[in-house]
């Protein structure tokens, strides 16, 4: 099998465009987390609020700057809420869990952070195949 250095070249490319405007939309995200944890919500309320936030960032962004739309912006926007409202569960499930051990009980930006990492591997292949209906 031959490689094809101008497709890995493109696909590395397309995920540093994904991953500058995910760290806009995840500062926004990480950012209201810390804020509500603790003072006013629960740890998986807060994500919840914070996570579709940052939603709705990462949707404009993405559109604007990563991937060549193909259809409708209308179905590309509810595939991605879709998409994202899994993501959403997964990290709020990754918070849940790591919250019941003490130490990110105590440390809830590692926590964060932790579930953010995790969460974006899924989000760039789910939202690639949205917005552009491939996955590599």
């Amino acid at each position: 099998m031959k490689l094809n250095w101008e497709k890995i070249g493109n696909l590395f490319q397309l995920k540093a465009r994904f991953a500058m405007t995910g760290a806009v939309a995840t500062t926004v995200d990480y950012v209201i987390y810390l804020l509500l944890v603790g003072r006013f919500f629960s740890p998986v309320i807060s994500n919840i609020i914070s996570y579709s936030c940052g939603m709705v960032i990462n949707f404009i962004l993405q559109k604007r700057f990563v991937f060549a739309l193909q259809g409708s912006a209308y179905r590309a926007f509810a595939l991605s809420l879709i998409v994202s409202l899994g993501g959403m569960a997964l990290s709020t499930g990754i918070i849940y869990g790591l919250t019941q051990l003490d130490f990110f009980s105590s440390h809830q930006y590692i926590t964060k952070l932790c579930a953010t990492g995790t969460v974006f591997f899924y989000n760039f292949y789910l939202k690639r195949y949205v917005f552009e209906r491939k996955f590599i």
